[in-house]
């Protein structure tokens, strides 16, 4: 079941809450969900640990995940990662 975010009006397919956990749960709590998608599909992720935003673009760099959208708000990180085709396992 998609879910439109209206306030940026980008949909999403799944959601991760992810604030007060700190690295490296937010990533293994990605992995497993990302893993469970399917192709194209977009995983919507609020964090809160500074380190995120490093954490998911190295992530996503080894995976072929794609994050498609970033934005940091009131020290909320926000990732809208897209699953690749045909992931890198890791």
């Amino acid at each position: 079941m998609a879910t439109t975010n209206t306030k940026e009006h980008t949909s999403f397919d799944e959601y991760l809450d992810a604030k007060g956990l700190n690295c490296p749960l937010p990533i293994l709590k990605s992995k497993v969900l990302l893993n469970k998608m399917e192709p194209k599909q977009i995983l919507f992720v609020e964090a809160t640990d500074p380190h995120s935003q490093i954490d998911f673009e190295a992530y996503c760099a080894r995976t072929k995940h794609k994050i498609i959208e970033f934005s940091c708000t009131d020290g909320i990180y926000k990732f809208y990662i897209e699953r690749a085709i045909d992931p890198k396992k890791i």
